[in-house]
């Protein structure tokens, strides 16, 4: 393999621009030619792509977001779209892409292998939702910049003696919610992969008030419900002085950690390698802090994400 080249689509996370760094590098340490996709699958199949060399990804390891852009692009899911861009990748004389992105990349990086085109799907999302791996790029600096909000409301709740219900992002998943709740000492934590009684929640924030506890926090994951909807369910029970955070986009953004440029590091030079050796339809992740390789296409049809819900049960033991 002489050429590859790389897209990032979807939602943005913090570290994609270390991974475009690292598959761009190694792969010119290989002796290859590394090209970058613009706007995601929307750009594969305009044809904008173009070569990167080693100053283009200079002074990128830490800015947040994607130098290569992402879009959504609804129309790769269709044999017309995928064909097009295999036509591109042709054109150009490209051997084998490498996709960072979450699900809907994913199932890109996919349609391409069952078409026999070499493709490799990298984690990139913060919501950690990926199956074949149990940390996503974007991950860790999202839920530490959640965790500096929860600290900062934390202080104004107490001033107050209010309940505060900080909703984040995730979309289905609760990885943010959960890992965020721990480490932020939120008393209750919401998410969508494990049932919650609003009685039982509002009793507890009465416990807490009657012990003298001067503040609660409440945080919810988005694909549970809305902040606003979840205080008003709250304010059937009493009156808790309720406030709601959303915390939106700005999640998204930010400097990478440098648990995620390592990662995204590792993720794409471990890219380059399995494409030189011929290898594609696979997908990387980290698993049991070891880099894992599997079959994309099981990966995505047979497995499932699931978050660490012992998590979620120590919040319960140690937040009350």
């Amino acid at each position: 393999m002489k050429r590859i080249a790389i897209l990032t689509s979807g939602g943005d996370s913090p570290g994609m621009n270390a991974a475009i760094r690292s598959v761009v590098r190694k792969g010119i340490f290989e002796g290859l030619e590394i090209y970058g996709v613009n706007y995601g699958f929307a750009g594969l199949v305009a044809g904008d792509i173009r070569k990167l060399e080693i100053d283009d990804v200079g002074d990128k390891i830490q800015r947040g977001g994607t130098f290569l852009y992402s879009a959504r692009y609804p129309e790769f899911a269709t044999l017309e779209g995928q064909l097009k861009g295999i036509e591109q990748l042709k054109k150009f004389g490209i051997e084998g892409l490498v996709v960072i992105g979450g699900d809907g990349s994913y199932h890109g990086a996919l349609a391409l292998t069952k078409h026999g085109y070499p493709a490799i799907g990298l984690p990139g999302t913060i919501d950690n939702d990926i199956p074949g791996t149990d940390f996503t790029i974007g991950f860790d600096t999202a839920i530490n910049t959640v965790l500096e909000s929860v600290d900062r409301i934390r202080d104004t709740a107490t001033s107050h003696v209010r309940t505060f219900v900080i909703e984040v992002m995730g979309r289905g998943a609760g990885d943010i919610a959960l890992w965020s709740g721990v480490a932020g000492g939120a008393d209750e934590i919401i998410i969508p992969e494990h049932h919650f009684d609003m009685a039982a929640v509002a009793q507890r924030v009465k416990n807490g008030r009657d012990r003298g506890k001067k503040h609660c926090l409440i945080i919810l994951a988005e694909g549970v419900m809305g902040g606003n909807e979840f205080a008003q369910e709250l304010a059937k029970y009493g009156d808790f002085h309720a406030r709601v955070t959303v915390l939106g986009h700005v999640v998204r953004g930010g400097a990478p950690s440098a648990r995620d440029r390592v990662l995204a590091s590792k993720f794409g030079a471990y890219a380059v390698e399995l494409l030189q050796a011929g290898r594609g339809g696979l997908c990387i992740g980290i698993v049991n802090n070891k880099m894992v390789a599997t079959d994309i296409v099981d990966t995505l049809e047979n497995h499932k994400h699931r978050p660490d819900l012992s998590l979620y049960k120590l919040n319960q033991e140690i937040s009350f």
